[in-house]
């Protein structure tokens, strides 16, 4: 059976953690195909980023036009996006995008800046799935969002800029605030004892993307991403991979 096409617009990550190489682990770990734009070169490790090089807005337009008129794509998550031009190529084709689900990537796990809000922002007025954690949802809001309170609040604030639907992420009792439909679910899960969650934002909302284009409604695919970005963090909890925050185990070599 002919899988589901998934495409990715992110940023990569030469240490393998996050990013493109994040979201294509993903795809291929839940069964789709997946395709990818780039929109920034990173030089990247678990320490930190040290350099980016973003890719022009017209060579990020000839990607994604080169996967949109040959391959049938079901869902798109984008990611890394530090260029107003490139926020206006996609705006300009989204009602190519379906299923778009939109990670606010705006500061690497180990504290670089990667986006700003501004930018991704512009997409935030579209019908997409949003996942920001809770800073990157201050960072879309101006202000800081730490409780699970403020979580709930800014999940319902953001919802009212234009999304299908708003995950905020990011509390320390592994509790995710779903906004969707005009009702707020709190998603409750197990929280995982380790240092190794390099990429886990990219990870999830490439998951969701992926149930998305498989046929889920949207709490049922959030509710599968969330398991499995669990599981991918229980996998790699022991994990030794450089010096700093670890990445995941996509595949569940370890579970």
């Amino acid at each position: 059976m002919t899988p589901p096409v998934v495409l990715t617009i992110a940023g990569s990550d030469s240490g393998g953690g996050a990013g493109i190489q994040a979201d294509l682990k993903t795809f291929a770990a839940l069964g789709a195909f997946g395709t990818s734009v780039i929109t920034a070169i990173t030089a990247q490790n678990t320490l930190g980023v040290t350099a980016i090089h973003p890719v022009p807005a017209d060579i990020v337009a000839a990607q994604l036009d080169a996967v949109l008129s040959d391959l049938p794509v079901t869902a798109v998550k984008v990611g890394m996006i530090s260029d107003p031009a490139v926020a206006k190529v996609l705006a300009s084709r989204v009602d190519d995008l379906p299923n778009l689900v939109v990670d606010p990537v705006l500061v690497a796990t180990a504290g670089s800046r990667l986006g700003e809000a501004a930018v991704v922002g512009v997409l935030l007025a579209y019908p997409c799935v949003v996942t920001p954690n809770r800073h990157e949802a201050g960072a879309l809001l101006g202000r800081r969002v730490e409780t699970l309170e403020e979580m709930v609040s800014a999940a319902a604030e953001l919802a009212d800029l234009g999304p299908r639907a708003v995950v905020v992420t990011g509390s320390e009792l592994a509790v995710d605030v779903l906004h969707f439909e005009g009702e707020t679910t709190l998603l409750r899960g197990e929280p995982v004892a380790t240092r190794n969650n390099h990429g886990s934002g990219c990870t999830f909302s490439s998951a969701i993307a992926v149930r998305l284009a498989a046929g889920d409604p949207v709490p049922d695919a959030v509710a599968a991403a969330k398991d499995y970005v669990n599981r991918g963090l229980r996998g790699g909890s022991g994990w030794e991979l450089g010096a700093g925050p670890g990445p995941l185990d996509h595949f569940g070599w370890s579970v």
